[in-house]
């Protein structure tokens, strides 16, 4: 029972596949960098894109 070491080598991908885009599209927003590692955590990739998607209304308008 268990991943076995293909598991670990998919999310190793993965997490890679996901956390370098963001780490590159973050400053844009006004967001550091190292913020695109909560992006491994469940929820927090979501989280990221909606401040992402709706920064100019959080700011009042001003982007």
């Amino acid at each position: 029972m268990g991943f076995g070491g293909g598991g670990s080598l998919w999310f190793l991908i993965l997490a890679v596949l996901v956390v370098v885009p963001l780490w590159r599209l973050l400053p844009q927003y006004g967001i550091p960098s190292w913020v695109a590692l909560a992006a491994l955590i469940p929820f927090g990739l979501v989280v990221l894109l909606w401040v992402m998607a709706f920064r100019d209304k959080l700011n009042g308008g001003a982007r």
